[in-house]
């Protein structure tokens, strides 16, 4: 078995069942966009600088369509390399939106050869703003490699689900992925648990209660006692905090 992980589970004050993932939460994974990542195409890709942005982004609902329009007027031509696009928003086969594609790649993409820097010009505004990225970009785009599922037991109780974003996740198109993420040692680099730097988003997904009562308990049982990722594991595991060689 070579993808065991260790999980914390608890009932809020409504009565909800939560059950966090705490393998990818205490893991040291982090996102290596331009720094090695290989993408999400049937080979390898990493000078192409595109991570997981290589197809459009679909949204949510029609609050996550409107919060990026919204973001997306604020930008400008220093931001973002495509601001003249013909086509910021698509609609795939089944009638559902998602961010258009141009030069095979998501529209708000900047590619490495733009003056203003590689990358999401949704995220970058963001930040020269000193706003949060998760507040511009698509749910789908700052979730990741989070996933947030729920479902209603036999007996009537909620059941909430925070676990890593696998490539299954991505339906049939998935098996197609040459390299995925948290597939692979290069991305388990960070000298901080997930829960820390992903604070935020892991918040906006479950709330302040659940996330104190997680922290509550790593902090008290201490990161090192959990069950290494996988990921991390296929090259040996190490303390957190510990860079490679």
């Amino acid at each position: 078995m070579d993808d065991l992980h260790e999980w914390v589970s608890f009932r809020d004050t409504d009565g909800d069942l939560w059950m966090l993932d705490a393998t990818f939460l205490t893991s040291n994974w982090t996102c290596i966009f331009g720094n090695g990542c290989s993408g999400v195409l049937d080979r390898p890709t990493p000078g192409l600088e595109q991570g997981c942005c290589s197809h459009g982004a679909h949204f949510s609902d029609d609050d996550d369509h409107d919060r990026v329009l919204a973001h997306a007027s604020r930008l400008t031509a220093d931001d973002w390399q495509f601001i003249d696009a013909p086509e910021v928003i698509a609609t795939d086969a089944d009638g559902a939106r998602l961010t258009a594609q141009t030069q095979s790649g998501c529209v708000f993409l900047n590619r490495p050869d733009f003056a203003g820097g590689a990358g999401c010009a949704l995220h970058r505004a963001a930040l020269r703003n000193g706003e949060r990225p998760l507040d511009w970009k698509p749910d789908v785009c700052w979730q990741l490699p989070l996933r947030l599922e729920s479902h209603v037991d036999e007996n009537g109780v909620t059941v909430m689900m925070l676990r890593e974003w696998t490539r299954t996740d991505w339906g049939d198109g998935g098996k197609e992925f040459h390299w995925w993420c948290t597939e692979d040692h290069q991305a388990f680099v960070e000298v901080h648990p997930v829960y820390e730097t992903l604070r935020d988003e892991i918040i906006e997904l479950v709330g302040e209660e659940v996330y104190n009562a997680f922290t509550q308990h790593v902090d008290g049982r201490g990161v090192a006692t959990f069950l290494g990722h996988p990921g991390a594991a296929r090259i040996g595991r190490r303390p957190m905090g510990q860079p490679l060689e």
